[in-house]
């Protein structure tokens, strides 16, 4: 038979581990949006690198405009 104590010891870790998961979660979905932003921001950033590229602009110019590389730049030709 349990005691009060016990009961309230196991209430309480229940709580805790409710309490962790959801943090946890919460963390991960955090953590899950800011690397989507930022391989969506990577991807445009090519993707208009691409196009001031076709457009005849100078790989300086698109370098200070996208914030990629020369490098970078260069291996989408």
């Amino acid at each position: 038979m349990r005691t009060i104590a016990q009961k309230y010891i196991e209430e309480g870790e229940a709580r805790g581990i409710q309490l962790g998961e959801a943090r946890g979660e919460a963390r991960g979905e955090a953590r899950g949006e800011a690397r989507g932003e930022a391989r969506g921001k990577a991807r445009r950033n090519f993707e208009v690198a691409r196009n001031l590229q076709k457009a005849g602009i100078s790989i300086e110019i698109i370098s200070q405009s996208t914030g990629l590389t020369k490098e970078q730049i260069e291996e989408l030709e």
